[in-house]
């Protein structure tokens, strides 16, 4: 996946798998280390190890991890110890939305990084395969609403997955083959990319028409049938997130209607103040993929 894909993915680990709610504050590094933001969650994804969440299924093919660790290695030849990998990722995150034309925000800072990753965690992540009632619970749980599921799965307008994602969603759905939920002009395109003997590690891009731009185009093809993740799709089965992506795209939108971007960064700032370790709590590493 993109940067912006693992980024997302490490803020809702650090969500999902975080610990306590904690004080974050924009400017947390202004006068410890003035060129934090120039440079440059619990961050347990970012770990190295056998048994690391990293290696969990639903992880495979997130890539992007060498940016995370340049970025750290520049922070601590000016901020020895100072910036944590947990910090890196979100201020990341808003470069990388920005930098793909989307929203500019403002990042709270002052996450320190966790001790503890294993795969065996990452059981209670949304997975791509998961009914809309199962990423709607675990999204609840953890204090986001319907509202927030559509717009951080709306993150994947940038980046790719790979075909093992897909496998069964074109060729071994139950009773029809494949999901008829993707519309029939979209179905080839898809299995031409994604062959059923082919490469399973081939990428293909999350959102049609526009990959390598943010925008809401990842929302529209839901509506039209041109989701290319099952999770994606299902998010226009239940009539509470469905009436979210409608919302986006009403007759008067564009003049009463909500802000696609201003929501994005409503739902990421407010996932990036879950789980987070602030104060004593957790360490700064000195390398994101290893424990001090």
């Amino acid at each position: 996946m993109a940067l912006i894909s693992v980024i997302v993915i490490t803020l809702i680990s650090t969500s999902f798998l975080g610990f306590s709610y904690g004080q974050l504050r924009v400017g947390f590094y202004s006068s410890v280390c003035p060129k934090a933001e120039e440079i440059g969650c619990d961050g347990s994804i970012l770990i190295e190890g056998q048994n690391a969440e990293r290696h969990a299924f639903g992880h495979q093919g997130v890539n992007g991890f060498d940016v995370i660790e340049r970025a750290k290695s520049q922070l601590e030849r000016v901020c020895p110890g100072v910036v944590s990998c947990a910090d890196i990722v979100a201020m990341a995150a808003r470069d990388s939305i920005s930098l793909s034309n989307g929203p500019r925000y403002q990042v709270q800072t002052g996450r320190r990084d966790g001790r503890v990753s294993n795969v065996s965690s990452a059981s209670i992540m949304p997975e791509v395969n998961e009914s809309i009632q199962q990423l709607k619970s675990k999204f609840l749980q953890k204090g986001l609403s319907e509202k927030d599921l559509v717009l951080l799965s709306a993150a994947h307008t940038i980046g790719t997955t790979a075909c093992f994602f897909m496998t069964d969603r074109l060729y071994n759905f139950p009773t029809t083959g494949s999901d008829p939920s993707i519309n029939p002009r979209f179905l080839p395109e898809l299995k031409s990319r994604c062959p059923q003997k082919g490469d399973v590690n081939a990428r293909l891009p999350m959102d049609h028409g526009s990959p390598l731009r943010f925008d809401s185009q990842i929302l529209r093809n839901i509506r039209d049938g041109f989701a290319v993740l099952h999770s994606d799709a299902k998010l226009y089965d239940d009539k509470v997130t469905r009436g979210i992506i409608d919302s986006y795209f009403g007759i008067l939108s564009p003049v009463v209607g909500p802000s696609f971007e201003a929501d994005f960064v409503d739902s990421i700032v407010k996932m990036g103040r879950l789980g987070v370790n602030t104060g004593s709590q957790g360490e700064i590493r000195r390398v994101c993929r290893a424990f001090n």
